[in-house]
């Protein structure tokens, strides 16, 4: 049987707690002081970006993104300069993507810097470069468009000027550059959708200009249109055509294929009164009101006016008109 010394008991469990507490001590001295060297660090970080912030902004941006990484780490101590390399990370991720744009690089870099640049400002709570940063992509999306309608590739050009406009609605440039497209494709539906889009969005009295060149595009275009319908007999459609162009304004040339149009649809009060709009407007010489007058006796000649008639058809005796008056002159026995 062994015999048990409790006081010897004692003494080794007292020495035992002295080690215990005299690691805890070292090992907390040693993190204060591993602490203190990883502040130090941050510090380091952040006084390189600060001085490459005007020099060369990716060497910022690394040095502010290790800031936060290093501070994340370290803990309390290396807050406040957690939080001021996140106040100026946005604005410098916003630098690159406005050298992009000033320098007129591809559409390409403008657009990565630009998402870029907004993804950054969101992450790090910057409404106001995340706002700014929209701008930009704005244009580089505008830009990558305006590529692909040079190239005539219309595709792939309204899927970017759609790019733009779900970003900014009231881009009234890619509104117009759309109805364009549409234009060029000969989708009047379409066509006539976006213009009458980018006209309503214009501003009377500042925008002047604009919607007037606007409307001249358009009523030339449904001119055209009506004009092509007009000449395949396609008389309901052109009649159609012709109004949607009245829609944008008047001129003499809508005028006198109006006139056409009613008579041949034999409504000879409308081509009447259409021919006498068109000849109202024409200031040129007697060939150039030619076109008018044989409309004009042509529609007279429905009404059973020939008398009226015949001197229409005298003064349409000029330019191409010249032989087909003086036929229809004979036919009316004209004197």
């Amino acid at each position: 049987m062994t015999n048990k010394n409790p006081l010897k008991g004692i003494k080794m469990k007292m020495n035992t707690l002295k080690m215990i507490a005299g690691l805890i001590v070292v090992t907390v001295f040693f993190g204060m002081g591993l602490n203190g060297q990883d502040r130090n660090d941050v510090i380091a970080s952040y006084n390189e970006g600060a001085k490459a912030m005007q020099t060369d902004v990716p060497a910022a941006i690394k040095a502010f993104e290790n800031v936060i990484t290093l501070a994340g780490q370290v803990g309390e101590t290396a807050d406040d300069l957690k939080q001021k390399a996140i106040q100026v990370l946005p604005g410098l991720y916003y630098k690159l993507a406005a050298a992009a744009n000033n320098e007129k690089k591809p559409a390409s870099e403008i657009i990565a810097a630009s998402k870029t640049a907004y993804a950054m400002a969101d992450k790090y709570g910057s409404a106001t470069y995340k706002e700014n940063s929209n701008k930009i992509l704005v244009n580089g999306y505008y830009k990558l468009a305006n590529d692909f309608f040079g190239a005539n590739d219309y595709a792939n050009a309204l899927l970017a000027y759609d790019s733009v406009l779900a970003i900014n609605p009231n881009h009234i440039a890619s509104i117009y550059n759309k109805a364009l497209i549409y234009k060029n494709q000969d989708n009047a539906a379409a066509f006539e959708e976006n213009i009458d889009l980018f006209l309503g969005k214009l501003e009377p009295g500042k925008d002047d200009e604009k919607a007037q060149q606007a409307k001249g595009v358009a009523l030339e275009y449904f001119r055209a249109a009506g004009s092509k319908a007009n000449a395949a007999n396609k008389l309901d459609d052109a009649l159609d055509l012709l109004n949607m162009a009245a829609k944008y304004g008047e001129d003499k040339t809508l005028f006198y294929f109006f006139a056409d149009v009613y008579n041949k649809k034999n409504n000879f009060t409308s081509g009447a009164e259409y021919a006498q709009k068109g000849l109202d407007l024409e200031t040129g010489d007697a060939t150039a009101k030619a076109m008018f007058y044989y409309q004009l006796a042509v529609a007279q000649v429905g009404k059973g006016e020939t008398s009226a008639a015949c001197a229409s058809f005298k003064n349409a005796l000029y330019g191409p008109f010249a032989e087909a008056a003086k036929a229809q002159r004979t036919n009316l026995k004209c004197e």
